[in-house]
């Protein structure tokens, strides 16, 4: 490899949130979705030129902005933004948050998909909505020589009742999807889209994590049961024009290139009635001005050098995935692991071990010094019995937090 993913970078006292806030220095922390490596050199080296100048004051976005954009998924993902679609913000979470508060009223419902990123949740509720769950259906496949796979599938019937509920506004959607790491094929994207159009829902999707997919082609088995073979990131507002003017799409390099700090998201709208209203919510939220690193980062991150770098990251997690999931499966058959398609969470069910999910995430921290997250907070029924596991950091982390998380659940299972 050309760029070093094992190299070490010390994050204690940088007041890091993975890091400076467990309550020792030996604790391995794999819980919250920001990675242990330095970003892209190329971004590197535009941040560095840009704080040479010196001044920092009120920044614009300019059309090279845009237009890094556009050609960025138009390359990767086959996808033509139109320039007058943007609005830029602070982050995808401050930009759902926005939307939801340009699309509904207080006590309107919101549809998501269970389990499902924790702060979906503070989103709904911080806008006076409430929320309404369709719970992912864990399913497990034959796959070939006695092998089993694991995924999630939904609940198609239960997903259309929940939208058919005239109180039912808006479906909060996470493609892909964190914390199960499902990568939507276009037929299942299109079958919620097509529902939702049915049942007058608009669709807020939060793809912060699209370029994180494996590429890897599914079990014919599984391909079967989704509808495609390949695993690959579809755009949701790529999918029609229907679809696209029914919809706004959260996009952010933060987890790709690991600057969330930087705070710099982008809503793709292009239904112009719809735009302004969300345009309206963001001013109203005061996140509509950027810093100018953000902006910096973002045009440095999406360009063929960018490009390089992350396809090098992609493989790294993978290897990271297969090193951990050959550990796991070897040493804990009993606690499977779901099939990772896209993100660099693992989600691995531990309904086995008799306790529940924050009881094994409080041993694994106390007993073992590795850091997980329980699976309730993505949903407290639809999550329990599972933990989530961060594998973005460098390979010998990864093996050594594995074998913590191996130890100690054969404690717990042998008390």
């Amino acid at each position: 490899m050309k760029y070093n993913f094992d190299k070490a970078v010390n994050r204690h006292n940088t007041n890091c949130v993975k890091w400076d806030e467990m309550t020792s220095n030996d604790i391995i922390p794999m819980w919250v979705a920001d990675m242990d490596f330095e970003t892209a050199p190329c971004v590197l080296e535009a941040l560095l030129k840009r704080m040479q100048h010196g001044c920092f004051g009120y920044t614009f976005v300019p059309e090279s902005y845009y237009e890094a954009t556009i050609q960025w998924f138009q390359r990767r993902h086959a996808w033509t933004i139109n320039r007058n679609s943007f609005i830029y913000t602070s982050g995808v979470v401050p930009a759902i948050s926005a939307i939801i508060k340009a699309m509904t009223q207080e006590g309107d419902q919101i549809l998501t998909m269970t389990p499902v990123y924790n702060c979906f949740f503070s989103s709904i509720r911080n806008n006076g909505c409430q929320m309404v769950e369709s719970a992912l259906k864990p399913t497990t496949i034959s796959v070939d020589s006695g092998r089993t796979a694991h995924t999630y599938i939904v609940d198609w019937e239960d997903f259309e009742q929940k939208c058919a509920d005239p109180k039912t506004k808006v479906f909060l959607l996470c493609n892909p999807h964190n914390p199960v790491g499902r990568v939507w094929t276009k037929e299942e994207l299109m079958r919620m889209g097509e529902i939702c159009l049915r049942h007058k829902v608009f669709v807020i999707s939060d793809e912060i994590h699209c370029e994180f997919v494996t590429h890897q082609s599914r079990p014919e088995k599984m391909a079967e049961l989704v509808g495609e073979k390949e695993v690959r990131f579809t755009p949701f507002a790529s999918l029609s024009e229907e679809l696209a003017m029914n919809s706004a799409v959260c996009l952010s390099p933060s987890k790709a290139f690991n600057i969330a700090g930087l705070q710099i998201a982008n809503i793709i709208v292009k239904d112009e009635e719809t735009r302004k209203k969300v345009d309206k919510a963001i001013n109203i939220n005061e996140v509509c001005d950027v810093n100018p690193f953000g902006v910096i980062a973002l045009q440095a991150a999406y360009s063929t050098e960018g490009e390089e770098w992350l396809e090098e990251l992609n493989q790294y997690i993978h290897e990271n995935d297969c090193l951990a999931k050959e550990m796991l499966e070897r040493e804990l058959p009993q606690c499977p692991l779901v099939t990772l398609e896209g993100t660099y969470l693992q989600w691995m069910n531990i309904s086995t071990t008799g306790k529940s999910a924050q009881e094994v995430a409080d041993f694994l921290v106390k007993e073992e010094k590795v850091y997980v997250n329980p699976g309730t907070m993505y949903g407290e029924k639809a999550g329990e019995g599972y933990i989530r596991i961060n594998l973005a950091t460098r390979r010998e982390m990864v093996e050594t937090g594995v074998e913590r998380i191996i130890r100690g659940i054969k404690k717990i299972m042998n008390k």
